[in-house]
């Protein structure tokens, strides 16, 4: 919560560009590059965590930390996530993986043999694993290293967590932004949802239940849950990736963390301190100069594997 309400970082200056996508609306990327030709310069592709953005300040002190040891940046805002609500009935979940596959298929195909990483929060780091564990082996070459941090592994745990106890507090922030945004598809989309109901909804289960499953397709929250979790497909990744989850994460309990899978891959490491919150990592002795250990940890980690892979 400190990073959330007081932060460290201004925002920096991105080039903005809308890219169309095949059903006929849009995902805004949010660059943070140099002047050096394409290819001199690795790419970290980051994705944010629910009802963030490339203003979230985890994403914007990555950037800063990667730009400084040499990687340019660019940020995939969710649906609806970038300051405009998206044209289409649909806009994000945990486990919509589309959006990327089209990014990071684009982004290969606009820049041959620049190395890319991915770097997901939270959400955005579900949505990360479960995407390279679908593609498996067949995840583009160009994409050389992944992190994903304070991920919910298990979605159906994790919302029972946000819905209880400290979790609720924080949660309620964003159940807040996304009941305003499904009123909002209401009022475009007639009979897409019930106002009535919406405006009563008070918890993330119920929110899933009666908004998120409905409008994506999914039988139920459960459904929506067991589908969309990324722990069944950890076994699948193929790509150095690091996990860094925090023991005291109030949304995913310590024994939730996916210790067996990354017993199991020579692909997965992990970091799993027992403080940090949910992306969160706050250190330093003085609150109002506070560091954040995560940008430094997810950084070394893309550089080891450039040293070790010599991208």
């Amino acid at each position: 919560m400190w990073r959330r309400l007081v932060g460290r970082d201004r925002v920096p200056p991105y080039r903005r560009e809308r890219w169309e996508t095949p059903d006929g609306d849009f995902v805004d990327l949010d660059w943070m590059d140099s002047a050096v030709p394409d290819g001199e310069r690795p790419l970290v592709l980051v994705l944010h965590g629910l009802e963030g953005s490339s203003r979230a300040q985890y994403v914007v002190g990555l950037l800063r930390e990667a730009f400084g040891r040499g990687w340019d940046g660019v940020v995939m805002n969710f649906r609806s996530c970038s300051g405009e609500l998206n044209r289409r009935p649909r806009f994000y979940h945990s486990g919509e993986t589309e959006d990327l596959d089209l990014v990071v298929s684009s982004l290969v195909a606009r820049h041959p043999g620049r190395p890319l990483a991915l770097v997901g929060y939270s959400l955005g780091g579900n949505v990360l694993l479960k995407w390279l564990g679908e593609r498996g082996e067949k995840v583009p070459d160009q994409v050389r290293v992944a992190v994903a941090v304070s991920v919910p592994y298990d979605l159906g745990v994790a919302a029972h967590r946000v819905d209880h106890g400290f979790g609720r507090v924080y949660g309620q922030v964003f159940l807040r932004t996304l009941k305003a945004k499904a009123l909002a598809k209401a009022r475009r989309f007639p009979g897409l949802v019930d106002p009535r109901v919406v405006r009563s909804l008070s918890s993330f289960a119920e929110f899933d239940e009666r908004v998120t499953a409905p409008i994506h397709g999914f039988a139920g929250a459960r459904d929506y849950w067991s589908r969309s979790s990324s722990i069944p497909w950890l076994a699948e990744v193929r790509r150095p990736t690091l996990l860094i989850s925090a023991c005291d994460d109030p949304f995913l309990p310590s024994e939730s963390l996916p210790r067996d899978a990354i017993t199991r891959s020579s692909y997965l490491e992990a970091e799993f301190p027992d403080c940090g919150g949910h992306v969160g990592f706050v250190e330093g002795g003085w609150p109002w100069s506070a560091s954040y250990w995560v940008d430094r940890r997810a950084v070394s980690f893309l550089g080891a594997i450039r040293s070790r892979e010599g991208f």
